[in-house]
């Protein structure tokens, strides 16, 4: 989604005020939303959510400042202290304990500071006056400013003392005027005082810089320009230093905003006691104990939008259009990962790659567009939209109700054959109850207090809404002769109607939940049979197998026994009875549970031993051990085993890589096929990081590993352009390359 659909999303869905307030925990004016991997951003925040850290400061947008360093400018000391402030809250960074923070620490880790970034950061204090001892002159300098400051402070004083000035002074007080030091006076104090009048004031009194200070200005002014002088040779010497490192501080400033994107959701979090929920490709909106943040002192909602699309029908001004607008919030807060008012163990939100939300009445003058009209603009846009939430308020707006029902039907088919998920609100009873007829459409209604003539806010899922208009307009004043005639109007045949057509959604939406919980045990105890089926042939071939196996022992036996009753010796006859006797008894018997039937995929458990089941024939299982290791095991052996603990379970992929990468590749030393492989991985994980320029250091030698790195990049569909490095960076040993 571009930046002015999620703003103007933002605006339609009444999160704008909600968004500023989260925006407000960003120290970097960047935007709230971030373009990454999900799942490695919520590692992230898990990890910091119970470490303490202290906040960044508040750090300008340094766009314009690293064009200007990369266009051979000069930074003003204020620009660098802007860098800087970023280098030092990387080097607190790193003095933090995030050993048991394994992402964290990764990332902190791979962020080296080259060391004469580092030296000139701690040239600076807290407040960016540069620290004392850095440069000698510059210290002199300061300090002779000091000295003739207070100098200047005592001529003054001496002069306050004076007898005869007082009878002109009008305080006692001296004005800084054109950054010098005055005295107002009033007239006639030229008598007893040489002096400029700089200034008069709204009472008729002289702002006067007397003469005798003049000396000590100029040597202010000295003092002051040699200054500059020197401020701006420091400036150039720190800007020479920022240009030969450019790459590294684009690449520490888009760190910074990373990871103040993270740092803002964790303490957005804390301080209003939000949670996160990650989303999933379930297709499936289920929201618990969810609240529209814009809403104050709201009633918590229970949502199940499992179906395709949701019917919201019901007494007007009943929360119908914020009931959309919530499940639309959701479903884009937790887009990008934002905390709001949820359970988050009990809700699940799927990931959809364009929501939108038609609510607004599109009728404009200016351009001869009708409501309708407008309407049909927005459809003929969204229908092309894939992976779509979509969101319609009064969908019958501006047209006449028969005809909306039916194209919008069509309308709304359409958009479930693509496999949108749709959202509306309507008070179109025949759309309703034409599409309640589809089993991926749910309803839900809003509800009324007919007893005290108001609407409650609360919803009940499976059922079409009473409007309740005549109710609304007397609870709005309108007379109740009124109201009398237009029920007249109205006719008891239609709101008879109105109520048949309610109690059959009603009775549809219950019969079909009675119907799919039918059709659940009928499947249940088809699978259940099918089971008792194979168990009985499972156990009808093992006793084969049993069979088979005492037979062979009966006739091994047998042919001892007719052996040693050739031979005529009982001594001989009595020690093969004993024999298979005891063969016999270390015999295993195993014992089949009828009940217990184990598949493939099953943690199971033998003796000490436990693992998971990859294979099953004829009785054996092949268990994948945890200790590594495979083995055969007769499933009369085994028993289901516990849930494998969260500290043996498999963490989610995850590379820091994906995150960021260096900004430059050393392939000095390497073969030619090596070198290849290290920069075609290099270029990828760099595009992924969203880098646009990098540095690839080949050196110069023989030529060979220049030739093939120039020719992989001529051939690369991602490299736009590339050209030898700058000097400081490399010049002909390396490559410069945009993307």
């Amino acid at each position: 989604m571009l930046l002015k659909d999620i703003e103007g999303l933002c605006n339609r869905l009444d999160l704008v005020e909600f968004i500023n307030r989260f925006s407000g925990f960003f120290f970097c004016i960047t935007p709230f939303y971030i373009e990454c991997d999900i799942v490695v951003l919520k590692q992230f925040i898990d990890e910091l959510e119970s470490i303490p850290f202290i906040p960044p400061r508040q750090v300008s947008n340094l766009d314009s400042e690293l064009l200007h360093i990369k266009k051979f400018g000069i930074l003003k000391l204020d620009s660098i202290f802007e860098f800087i402030k970023i280098i030092k809250y990387f080097l607190y960074l790193k003095k933090i304990n995030f050993t048991n923070s394994r992402h964290v620490s990764s990332w902190l880790s791979n962020i080296n500071i080259p060391s004469e970034i580092a030296e000139i950061a701690r040239s600076f204090d807290d407040d960016g006056k540069i620290n004392n001892g850095i440069y000698p002159k510059l210290d002199s300098l300061n300090s002779n400013i000091i000295s003739l400051k207070v100098e200047i402070k005592k001529s003054i004083n001496k002069i306050l003392q004076k007898d005869r000035i007082l009878p002109y002074l009008v305080d006692k007080q001296t004005h800084l005027i054109d950054s010098k030091e005055c005295l107002l006076l009033k007239a006639g104090f030229n008598k007893y005082l040489d002096g400029r009048i700089l200034e008069r004031s709204s009472a008729g009194y002289f702002y006067v810089f007397p003469s005798q200070l003049q000396s000590l200005y100029d040597r202010l002014d000295k003092l002051q320009v040699e200054i500059e002088i020197l401020i701006y040779e420091i400036e150039s010497d720190i800007s020479r230093v920022f240009l030969k490192n450019h790459v590294f501080l684009k690449y520490i400033n888009r760190e910074f905003d990373k990871f103040d994107s993270i740092q803002a959701r964790v303490m957005f979090a804390k301080t209003f006691d939000y949670n996160f929920i990650l989303l999933n490709n379930s297709g499936d909106i289920v929201l618990y104990d969810f609240a529209h943040p814009a809403l104050a002192n709201p009633i918590l909602t229970n949502i199940d939008f499992s179906k395709q699309i949701l019917i919201i029908t019901g007494v007007n001004a009943g929360g119908k259009t914020m009931l959309l607008k919530s499940i639309l919030s959701a479903a884009l807060l937790a887009k990008y990962l934002i905390p709001f008012k949820i359970n988050s163990f009990k809700s699940k939100i799927s990931n959809f790659k364009n929501i939108y939300a038609v609510i607004n009445d599109p009728q404009n003058s200016k351009n001869d567009i009708s409501t309708f009209a407008g309407r049909m603009i927005e459809f003929r846009n969204i229908l092309l939209l894939d992976r779509l939430l979509l969101g319609i308020d009064e969908i019958e707006l501006g047209t006449d109700a028969s005809e909306a029902s039916a194209l919008y039907f069509s309308i709304l088919k359409h958009l479930q054959n693509k496999g949108a998920k749709v959202v509306i609100t309507t008070h179109h009873k025949q759309l309703a109850s034409m599409m309640a007829k589809n089993p991926d459409v749910g309803l839900m209604a809003a509800l009324y207090d007919e007893n005290a003539r108001i609407p409650t806010y609360t919803f009940l899922q499976g059922c079409i809404g009473k409007s309740y208009a005549f109710e609304s307009a007397i609870r709005y004043g309108i007379p109740l002769n009124i109201i009398n005639e237009a029920k007249a109007l109205y006719g008891d045949n239609l709101e008879n109607l109105n109520e048949l057509i309610e109690q059959t959604s009603l009775l549809q939406s219950e019969l079909r939940q009675k119907e799919d919980k039918l059709d659940k045990l009928i499947k249940s105890n088809e699978n259940k049979n099918n089971e008792l089926n194979e168990l009985i042939s499972k156990q009808n071939l093992a006793l084969n197998n049993k069979k088979i196996e005492l037979e062979n022992i009966y006739n091994v036996a047998l042919k001892d026994l007719k052996t040693a009753i050739k031979t005529n010796n009982t001594k001989t006859m009595q020690q093969t009875l004993n024999r298979q006797n005891e063969l016999l008894k270390s015999l295993p018997k195993p014992e089949i549970n009828k009940n217990i039937k184990f598949e493939v995929g099953n943690r199971v458990q033998s003796g000490k031993s436990s693992g998971v089941i990859i294979n099953i024939s004829n009785d054996m299982a092949l268990v994948d051990l945890d200790n590594g290791r495979k083995m055969k095991i007769h499933v009369s052996k085994l028993k289901f085993g516990s849930k494998i603990s969260d500290k043996k379970k498999q963490n989610i992929s995850f590379s820091l890589d994906t995150l960021h990468c260096l900004p430059s590749l050393d392939l000095h030393g390497k073969r030619v096929d090596e070198a290849l492989e290290l920069l075609d991985d290099y270029i990828s994980r760099c595009l992924m990081a969203g880098y646009d320029e990098v540095i690839i250091k080949h050196g110069i030698g023989g030529g060979v590993l220049s030739k093939v790195v120039k020719e992989f990049l001529e051939n690369h569909k991602k490299v736009k352009s590339f050209s030898d490095a700058p000097p400081q960076n490399g010049g002909f040993g390396a490559k410069l390359v945009r993307f």
